[in-house]
């Protein structure tokens, strides 16, 4: 991933700042410590795979219009908890450039393949007679 990537997510980012659920005692009702990140993946221009893999990692932090969701509340600081939400966008956009390994598909022998059905018609015959009995069982 190129750092030019990363230097035009952090521009494009939007903070805002929350009043944070976490801990703090008194301080959490005083100060919004809880960050909220809003990047737009549209504008980040990434290639289509990259933007296929991004828009499935992000799952339910991808908003309808396209902007990609970040809150970090784990710390009491403003700033500790700004590191934090950067920290995972860079981590997300990082991930999606990880091309997964391809699937190398499984090769089995005949012998391996009549075992497997024979015992997959053992199993079946198994819970066949698990049924209630019939008439002329009695």
């Amino acid at each position: 991933m190129d750092k030019d990537l990363l230097e035009r997510a952090h521009a494009q980012a939007q903070e805002s700042f929350l009043a944070g659920s976490g801990p703090g005692g008194q301080n959490a009702n005083k100060v919004a410590t809880e960050v909220q990140l809003r990047v737009n993946i549209y504008a980040l221009r990434l290639p289509p795979p990259v933007f296929a893999r991004l828009r499935t990692l992000a799952g339910s932090k991808l908003t309808a219009a396209g902007e990609l969701l970040i809150t970090a509340r784990e710390h009491r600081t403003q700033e500790a908890n700004r590191g934090l939400a950067r920290e995972k966008l860079e981590n997300l956009l990082e991930e999606a450039h990880k091309q997964p390994k391809r699937r190398a598909k499984t090769r089995i022998n005949r012998v391996g393949k009549t075992k497997r059905l024979k015992s997959k018609k053992a199993r079946g015959t198994v819970k066949a007679n698990r049924g209630k009995p019939s008439r002329s069982d009695w």
